[in-house]
């Protein structure tokens, strides 16, 4: 029923898909890693859900029309519109449900979003994400992208996925984050994160034979190839999701609350004042 949306993937490039990387396991293996998988994500859910740090009050964010953040807004929705269109003309649009994507429609909810809770919620979610442009930088796919600009706006996305963050952190406001000793929504959002790979990425990628994000088979430079690279993989991706999410937070608050060069507020959570009007100070000033 759904053909279209993966009928034009090329399987003959390695580990894409296809029936020698869907039986790459055996199913039995499959299922049991499955169980396991869905058990621990459950576990990490319900611990971080328990122990999460409350959410503040989200503040006016006078500051929403900047200039930076609209800039920063259509050129992440240019990304993710060329994304699109490569993948219709492709007939490979089942490929939009990889986790970079997915974070990508995340940050532009969070750039476009009316201040809540809810977003303060995802944005502390999503940064618990970035260790999709690292894995996509140090082992890139791109055999695959054979279109013009195709491999321009793969690493324009990834790029972005950093990029955005930080613009957010800056802002503060609303984008802020639980203390750095809090590992609470790490834990919940790896969960939330190993769930979406074991029950849609896998649950999509059998039946069609695609190798949503490495769920069917390893990729050909995965270090830990083998039977056991998806326990692998789900250990180490577990130190790397938090260490990546707190050392861009300590990172972001040196740069943005310490460095005398870079320096623009005291905390990181403080709201950067709204932008000036010039016209209007002038007017004032003449008043």
């Amino acid at each position: 029923m759904f053909e279209f949306t993966y009928k034009g993937v090329n399987i003959s490039v390695p580990s894409t898909g296809g029936k020698e990387c869907a039986n790459y396991l055996p199913m039995q293996r499959r299922a049991w890693e499955t169980v396991l998988g869905i058990a621990f994500s459950g576990l990490l859910i319900w611990f971080g859900w328990k122990n999460l740090h409350p959410v503040s009050k989200p503040s006016s964010l006078q500051w929403r029309d900047r200039f930076g953040r609209n800039i920063l807004l259509v050129s992440m929705c240019l990304v993710i519109g060329c994304e699109i269109g490569f993948k219709l003309q492709a007939q490979s649009t089942i490929f939009l449900l990889n986790p970079c994507h997915v974070t990508t429609a995340i940050q532009i909810y969070l750039l476009a979003g009316q201040p809540s809770k809810m977003l303060t919620s995802a944005f502390r979610i999503h940064l618990n994400f970035l260790n999709g442009p690292i894995l996509a930088t140090v082992f890139p796919e791109t055999l695959s992208r054979q279109l013009p600009c195709e491999l321009f706006v793969y690493w324009a996305q990834h790029g972005l996925m950093v990029i955005a963050p930080f613009y957010m952190l800056r802002l503060g406001g609303v984008y802020n984050v639980e203390p750095i000793t809090d590992l609470s929504w790490c834990l919940f959002s790896y969960g939330l994160l190993i769930m979406y790979h074991f029950v849609i990425l896998q649950g999509l990628g059998l039946p069609s034979e695609i190798n949503l994000n490495k769920m069917l088979c390893p990729a050909s430079k995965d270090p830990f190839s083998g039977q056991n690279y998806r326990i692998w993989g789900t250990l180490h991706q577990m130190l790397l999701c938090p260490l990546a999410c707190k050392l861009f937070i300590v990172g972001a608050k040196y740069i943005l609350t310490e460095c005398s060069y870079t320096k623009v507020k005291e905390q990181l959570q403080d709201e950067l004042p709204p932008p000036i009007d010039l016209a209007k100070s002038k007017k004032q000033s003449e008043d």
